[in-house]
């Protein structure tokens, strides 16, 4: 019998680290066309093009509902705290992305939603999104990446996202 020990190759081809893997490529690569996408405002495609646009940032992109959310909601929705949410905020709020406005529902808070170059950035991910998918259909076919979307909503709780 061999010892599982002495041979670790797996800890490089786990399931776990492909998907983290992937992601980073996926995500590397939308933050690359959003930055050459001439829709997105010039000072935010040049923060993206020098990567201080990170994946991080990415996650209020991802997150964020058109009709905005209490910075609570939307660290939660995307699965981080509220302090490390909050300072993400205030980075695209300074970039203009975002704004915080008083709740209309809770005069305590504050609701957190896209500003006009925020809705433009929003645009520039969808198109970029689209594309990196495209590329990974081209990469490793139709019928392989049809198979590994349906593996992964199924696997992520059957959580349907869209077409």
């Amino acid at each position: 019998m061999t010892d599982t020990l002495t041979d670790d190759r797996w800890r490089q081809a786990h399931l776990g680290r492909l998907l983290g893997h992937a992601m980073r490529r996926f995500d590397a690569r939308v933050l690359q066309l959003m930055a050459r996408d001439v829709e997105v405002p010039l000072a935010l495609s040049n923060l993206a093009a020098r990567d201080q646009v990170t994946a991080a940032h990415v996650h209020i992109t991802r997150h964020l509902s058109l009709n905005g959310d209490r910075l609570t909601d939307l660290a939660q929705r995307a699965g981080m705290t509220k302090q490390a949410m909050a300072a993400l905020v205030d980075q695209c709020e300074a970039w203009g992305l975002v704004t915080r406005e008083a709740d209309p529902l809770d005069a305590r808070a504050r609701r957190v939603r896209f500003t006009p170059t925020g809705l433009a950035w929003l645009r520039a991910f969808q198109g970029a999104v689209a594309q990196a998918e495209a590329e990974f259909r081209a990469e490793v076919g139709d019928d392989v990446a049809t198979v590994v979307a349906i593996g992964l909503e199924a696997y992520a709780g059957g959580v349907a996202f869209g077409p």
